[in-house]
């Protein structure tokens, strides 16, 4: 079974559409994502039509979830966003392109399970908003280890913090620069795979991220894009903060 996963794409159109011209290159046809279509960026309708159209399932982020109900505990920038987001959803002139967008918003399951796999945003304990950040290996390996406890499958693939790279549950966190050729080989101990952020990652890359899963086999991908075009979109729009566009610049 071969399939790609994407994540964390944050209405950032440039980083999707760069990310599914190379699924498609490699001739890839299921791909699940693990949740935040929006949230941040500016092409929300662009982004959700997109993965609509694209993926087996999409899960449940904790940006879906704040756009389609209300944003708690989010920054001053993350929660201008959401409002922002709702408001663009709102104004669309189509009626049946605004309803099927926010019914695709308000069906997102918070799970996804085939075979020995478990597929969630956040964490297996809490699936929307729980970080799993790779220094909790040293500043919090109980969080870690009570959520190795609640795996029912033996890999969990997450989102969430936009720093790709592998749990196992000694705890330890390697990252995918330190894998040969940015490949981890799935053992027979319990993992959970961050997968990392099509649409603004945070480990110093500003590239886009996603993973291609070949059986056992789990190789994480980047990806150049446009960024000064997703970065002008949100520059021109007066109700998202130039931090949003400028950070894409700097992967952080």
């Amino acid at each position: 079974m071969k399939f790609a996963i994407i994540s964390d794409i944050h209405s950032n159109a440039e980083a999707l559409t760069a990310v599914l011209a190379d699924i498609d290159r490699r001739g890839l046809e299921r791909i699940v994502c693990l949740g935040d279509v929006v949230g941040y960026g500016a092409s929300p309708r662009e982004c959700l039509d997109l993965v609509m159209q694209r993926t087996v399932v999409s899960l449940c982020g904790n940006h879906d979830h704040a756009v389609f109900y209300e944003p708690a505990n989010f920054n001053a920038a993350a929660e201008k966003a959401c409002y922002w987001t709702r408001q663009v959803l709102e104004e669309e002139p189509d009626v049946s392109a605004r309803n099927r967008r926010w019914r695709f918003l308000g069906q997102l399951p918070v799970r996804y399970e085939i075979e020995d796999m478990l597929f969630v945003h956040g964490s297996p304990r809490k699936p929307i908003n729980e970080y799993l950040f790779p220094d909790d290996v040293y500043t919090n390996p109980h969080k870690l280890l009570a959520n190795f406890e609640r795996m029912d499958k033996m890999t969990c693939f997450v989102g969430h913090t936009h720093v790709p790279g592998v749990f196992v549950d000694d705890p330890y966190f390697e990252p995918p620069y330190e894998m040969d050729h940015g490949v981890y080989t799935i053992g027979e101990e319990k993992t959970i795979i961050n997968v990392g952020s099509v649409g603004q990652p945070r480990d110093r890359d500003p590239r886009a991220a996603y993973v291609v899963v070949d059986d056992d086999r789990v190789e994480f991908i980047r990806l150049e894009y446009d960024i000064e075009a997703a970065a002008n979109k949100i520059r021109s729009s007066e109700c998202l903060d130039d931090f949003l566009g400028a950070r894409l610049f700097e992967g952080k």
